[in-house]
Formats: structure tokens, sequence, C-alpha cells
């Protein structure tokens, strides 16, 4: 029986693909639909929402997963049943639900408007820097009095950013500001992504007054007893 070529096509796509076109602005159709691709690594598995799409990056059953998904429920990707049905098949545990925002990175170092004096680091026992290992490549970190900045490279090889403010340095914009830096530190013509959790409105506030766009929401599958994603 020939394939249907629009069968073929979404057949053909990888997460890579997805994520670049988001990058772009060209989102999946909002057509309360289910996209099923292959996790791009061991180590990343999920669940993307956009705008009334989702994309589901899990080494599982196409079949068994769109079983699970009620035509037209355009939350249920992202709910407990479906999430921890996913998890279980998957022989994982679900990370936090994070509203997921882009930024196109800019050119040249930091400028001096930022008031940064950015000290690139190899320690790797800072908190953050250990969690972010355990998710993502290439990590590289500075720091600031009062914060960490760094960047790697994370779900699907993108370039991913995560800030740390410490509590006595918080209310000043600093998280703004090493947001807005990250955006110099990755290579030009990159986007740098960018994960929140939604009642962190701090930091939402900080990535959007930074320039970060959000696109979506996107829940991490970690291995059993892992590390919160950060």
């Amino acid at each position: 029986m020939p394939t249907h070529p629009q069968h073929a096509r979404r057949h053909r796509l990888t997460l890579e693909r997805i994520l670049a076109d988001a990058a772009k602005g060209v989102f999946p159709p909002a057509d309360g639909g289910v996209t099923v691709v292959p996790q791009p690594s061991p180590r990343d598995a999920g669940v993307l929402s956009f705008t009334a799409h989702a994309v589901v990056f899990a080494d599982a059953n196409p079949e068994w997963i769109r079983g699970l998904l009620p035509p037209g429920d355009l939350a249920a990707p992202l709910n407990p049943p479906f999430l921890t049905a996913l998890s279980e098949r998957l022989g994982r545990q679900v990370n936090n639900i994070d509203l997921l925002t882009l930024a196109s990175s800019l050119p040249g170092p930091p400028p001096q408007d930022l008031g940064l004096e950015l000290d690139p680091t190899e320690d790797r026992s800072h908190p953050r820097i250990v969690r972010a290992l355990q998710h993502r490549d290439d990590v590289r970190a500075w720091t600031v009095p009062g914060g960490t900045v760094l960047t790697g490279r994370g779900v699907a090889g993108r370039w991913e950013v995560a800030v740390e403010v410490d509590p006595g340095a918080r209310g000043a914009g600093l998280g703004r500001r090493l947001a807005r830096a990250a955006r110099h530190l990755v290579p030009e013509g990159e986007t740098l992504w960018a994960q929140i959790a939604p009642g962190n409105a701090a930091s939402v506030r900080a990535l959007l007054a930074a320039g970060y766009t959000p696109v979506g929401a996107e829940a991490l599958l970690v291995p059993l007893g892992g590390p919160e994603h950060g």
C-alpha cells in the first residue's frame, strides 16, 4: 500500500527539525494534533506543547501513545494521567512542566552597559552546574558577585541557558542582565533556549525583559532518581 505523503512527511520529522523550525517562527499546525517522534538521544525524552499541537519525543509505540490521548483534548499531553503512563512505559519520572522560551544570539561580547564582569569558571561543584551537567553537553559557566550564568547543549543539541541569582542579590535586575549576557555567550547565528518554571515569576519576568519569547511548554521525563532540570 503506498504511503500517504503527509504520513511520510511526519514519519521523517525529528525533534531537531521541529525545534529548528520553531526557532524560525514556524510551528506545527494549530490543529489539535499530536506529533510523535523518536527520542533525539537516550538522555532526552518528553513532551513539547505548542499552540494547539503537542510533540511527544519518546521511544515508544506511536499508536500506543495516541491511544492514551483523547481526540481534541488539547491539555491531555501535559496532564498527569498521560505523563505518568508515558513515564512508567519508559522507566522514567516527570520533571517540571516548564515555560519554554527562546532568543536569538547577539554578536560580540556582553556590552559594558550590562555592568557585568563575567568570570569563567571550571568549578563543577556549584549546585546549578552539577544539575546542568546531568542534562547538557559542552557546559560553560561564568560567575559574577551574586550570580551564575551557564550555557550548554541540551535537548536535541539546542543551546540552553540557566541563570542562578543568590538570595541576597535578588531584586536588582541581575537575573535579567545575566540572561541578556547569555545571548552573547553562544555562537553567532544560534538560538538560545530557556526553560522556566511558570511559578517562578521573578525568573519569567527576567527572561522576558532580556528579550526571550515564550513559544510553548515542555515536560522532560528524566531517569528515576535523577536530578531536577535546571
